[in-house]
């Protein structure tokens, strides 16, 4: 008996998670997206894992430019995650009006997140329609200070303090 995919992904909702923007640049092209499919895998090296979804323009552009930044985003910045989320009408140009900074590899990171990760693929792996990026990290900002933006049964929520 085959899972029905609407099965899993009500089962999934259960599973909460921070909420990071992945940014990628490529040949003066810049695009990002939503993401709560993100891993630290290891310290030494420094590795980490996101996964992106098969369709998507962000994820063209980090096979492209072999490269793509990781923003963990504040609670008081789930405006900017509905936007890279598609669900605002000035999605097209989801990086307009917003300050960014470059590290190492050229990836645009957004500024005044909670902490951000500067990265580069050392292997991207199909799984099914999405591609598995492993990336070594190469820069990172942040001290873990902040409220944190949490996704849990489709809606962003605040830890409590």
């Amino acid at each position: 008996m085959a899972l029905n995919p609407e099965q899993l992904r009500a089962a999934m909702r259960a599973w909460t998670s921070g909420v990071t923007v992945v940014t990628a640049a490529h040949a003066g092209e810049q695009h990002g997206m939503t993401v709560n499919s993100f891993t630290s895998v290891s310290l030494d090296p420094p590795l980490i894992i996101i996964s992106l979804q098969g369709d998507t323009h962000t994820r063209e552009l980090v096979e492209r430019a072999q490269a793509f930044g990781v923003t963990l985003l504040s609670y008081d910045q789930y405006e900017i995650a509905d936007r890279f989320a598609g669900r605002t009408p000035e999605s097209q140009n989801r990086m307009a009006g917003l300050e960014t900074e470059t590290l190492v590899t050229g990836a645009p990171l957004l500024k005044n997140g909670l902490a951000s990760f500067d990265c580069r693929v050392t292997q991207s792996i199909k799984v099914g329609p999405n591609t598995m990026f492993i990336a070594e990290v190469l820069a990172a900002r942040g001290i873990g200070e902040g409220q944190p933006l949490v996704y849990h049964n489709r809606l962003y929520h605040k830890l409590a303090e």
